[in-house]
């Protein structure tokens, strides 16, 4: 049965947590401060990263296309959900919906694959020391940075349009913060079960399996390091393992929570909150991570720092 609708390309009413206007204006300030910090953050990360002749190794290549994604990918939200915030106006075109649902799958299914990478980086690394550099290539490097925005692209340009084209005639107000997938499949009056068979397998492609090869990867990490006789080995083997780890851990858990949790009321709402998180938080929380464990990072900083100061003052 097909369903005519001729208001298709009306606007959308992102409700996001307009039943809460006193949490509402808490999340403005709060999500501000977040996104500012996430940019300043992953700014940062990007141009030590660029700059630093000691950090042109996989590790940070790969950390500093993990900071240009999470800028990209809270721009692609943050921005619309502190302007429905701020005031009664909650609409976005369909235009701006179908450009923040095609950028959000793409930038959210490329940095699922690229953790799977990094993870993989961080395996040659402490499993295979003595060939690392002979593995872990310049040339495979930009080659499996590719592959993680390639493969995040075609899952967009798959999952958008099949949600695109359901008919939204009943209601236009998406339960949600965000355009995303799940929200827009609930919305439609149509027969969704292709579409959430679609995303299911999507899930399970992306989420599922990405998962199981990073905790297998630091399954022999973890073989590999209690090998190694030196305690300052261990230490930094650890170090630098333990913060991809919780990078994966903060994404993963809560991406999961949204696309694979059962459709209920309770789940719905709990998943605004999953989705703010691994949209506003986690972003923040990455750059973090990386330079608060990391000494190699810091040391950066602080020489980039120092001829920054050095050049003003010449």
């Amino acid at each position: 049965m097909i369903t005519v609708c001729n208001n298709s390309y009306g606007d959308f009413i992102l409700l996001g947590f307009s039943d809460k206007p006193y949490l509402e204006e808490v999340l403005f300030w709060v999500i501000l401060i977040f996104y500012c910090l996430t940019i300043i953050g992953n700014m940062v990360i990007v141009l030590v990263s660029s700059k630093d002749p000691k950090l042109h190794i996989p590790m940070y290549f790969f950390l500093s296309n993990l900071s240009l994604l999470d800028l990209c990918f809270t721009s692609s939200c943050v921005p619309q959900m502190l302007v429905n915030l701020w005031g009664p106006e909650k609409t976005i075109s369909y235009t701006g919906c179908a450009i923040q649902l095609y950028v959000f799958l793409w930038l959210g299914a490329t940095e699922c694959v690229l953790l799977v990478v990094m993870a993989v980086d961080r395996y040659a690394a402490v499993c295979h020391p003595l060939q690392y550099t002979t593995i872990m290539h310049p040339k495979l490097c930009l080659q499996l940075s590719i592959l993680a925005w390639g493969t995040g692209l075609v899952q967009s340009l798959i999952q958008s349009p099949a949600t695109l084209q359901l008919p939204f005639c009943s209601s236009r107000r998406v339960d949600d913060i965000v355009c995303e997938v799940p929200a827009l499949i609930q919305l439609s009056s149509a027969d969704t079960t292709y579409n959430e068979v679609q995303m299911s397998i999507a899930s399970i492609i992306l989420l599922v399996v990405p998962l199981i090869i990073i905790l297998s990867s630091y399954g022999a990490i973890g073989k590999a390091v209690l090998k190694i006789k030196s305690t300052a080995g261990q230490k930094k083997a650890f170090s630098t393992c333990t913060s991809h780890l919780l990078v994966v851990s903060l994404f993963y858990g809560t991406v999961t929570a949204v696309y694979l949790q059962p459709k209920n009321r309770y789940a719905k709402e709990r998943g605004k909150f999953f989705t703010l998180f691994y949209t506003v938080v986690t972003p923040t929380l990455n750059p973090l991570i990386y330079t608060l464990r990391n000494k190699e990072v810091k040391g950066a900083l602080i020489r980039l720092g120092r001829r920054t100061w050095d050049s003003h003052n010449n």
